[in-house]
């Protein structure tokens, strides 16, 4: 016959067995692992741990050379009211608004993106009332069935795609703030805490004044301003088509908070300059720069280098070395990047051989 197992029952396993056990004996619940964010973020870590790029010397160095040339960059005090001219990325007071601004300008150009505004503005016209007054009537797109959404920002491209997003976020933020009212109202009459993202750090009448809101307009996100950054970057990530970048942007431009949004030239430069590896992905630039850049440091850096990416002879991405606009233009920060490109480099002898940046301890 088999021989039973003896029993452990030293101390090292009765403690464990005691760690699962509260003061009356009661077995506890592990706790559930939190999920990896799906963008691979890293919060408050860099993906490259070992990548010293870039000192705040090095942004200090770029930000001053960029401002010599486009004129010196600020953080805006006050967010304008909503243009109807610019759809922009996120500079409205809203931050729904900002959210769905941020996604007609995405993969696309600005022009293309101010007709799908117009085509929602002529088609659903303006909010009369709220934070988001004088911006779309996001509430009647909502309402409005899907073909009817599309075909308003048809002119603008990509309607398929960005208008069933639309429709999917105002759903979701819909559902979000009925489940977000009466989790809050339950608490009210409970007294047990909600388990609802950020009322951890409402008061009481933070908490008062979005049951109140809510019961006026379920299509709002500004609870998000009563957030982490953490934490506002993960619920707005959670949406359909809204990246990393979006999310950026809108906590860059609406909640007026540092972040390093990562756009197409501002991913170009980094890697040019050598702030991430030559491999690294515009998401992991996002993470590292976030941590590395100095904070009073991001709003400008993200600006002058999108208006660099867009006008430099050199740092365009659709201009090549040898050409006569190439040698026509001064780059401020010619001797700093390294153009990898084969277009950047083909005959033009006075942009030699590429020496690879190693940012590296």
């Amino acid at each position: 016959p088999r021989k039973k197992k003896a029993l452990d029952v030293s101390g090292d396993v009765l403690d464990k067995v005691n760690d699962l056990l509260n003061a009356s004996g009661q077995i506890l619940k592990k706790e559930p692992k939190k999920k990896a964010n799906k963008y691979g973020l890293t919060p408050g870590k860099s993906p490259f741990p070992d990548y010293v790029k870039p000192t705040p010397e090095d942004c200090e160095e770029v930000n001053s050379l960029l401002s010599a040339l486009h004129g010196e960059v600020k953080v805006p005090e006050v967010i304008p009211p909503p243009s109807m001219e610019v759809t922009g990325c996120g500079e409205v007071p809203d931050l729904l608004d900002a959210i769905l601004r941020t996604l007609l300008s995405a993969s696309t150009t600005a022009n293309n993106a101010n007709l799908s505004l117009k085509g929602l503005k002529d088609k659903f016209h303006l909010r009369e009332s709220g934070v988001g007054k004088g911006s779309i009537n996001w509430e009647a797109v909502h309402k409005a069935d899907l073909d009817t959404v599309i075909d308003a920002i048809k002119s603008g491209g990509l309607a398929k795609v960005k208008g069933t997003n639309i429709k999917k976020i105002l759903d979701a933020v819909y559902e979000q703030n009925c489940i977000r009212r009466d989790a809050l109202l339950k608490e009210k009459e409970t007294g047990n805490p909600a388990n609802i993202p950020g009322a951890k750090h409402e008061t009481q009448e933070q908490k008062d004044a979005e049951i109140a809101k809510a019961n006026e307009n379920m299509l709002s996100m500004d609870h998000l301003f009563e957030m982490t950054t953490e934490e506002a970057m993960e619920e707005m990530t959670k949406l359909p088509g809204i990246g990393v970048k979006t999310a950026s942007c809108v906590v860059l431009f609406c909640m007026k908070r540092p972040s390093f949004a990562v756009d197409t030239h501002v991913w170009r430069h980094c890697k040019w300059l050598g702030w991430v590896p030559a491999t690294a992905t515009r998401d992991q630039t996002f993470s590292h720069c976030e941590v590395r850049v100095p904070d009073h440091m991001k709003y400008s850096l993200h600006q002058l280098f999108l208006k660099h990416g867009k006008t430099c002879g050199r740092c365009r991405a659709n201009t090549s070395a040898g050409t006569e606009e190439w040698n026509n233009t001064n780059c401020p920060i010619d001797h700093l990047v390294n153009r990898t490109e084969k277009r950047k480099m083909a005959g033009n002898s006075s942009v030699g051989k590429a020496k690879p940046h190693n940012g590296k301890k």
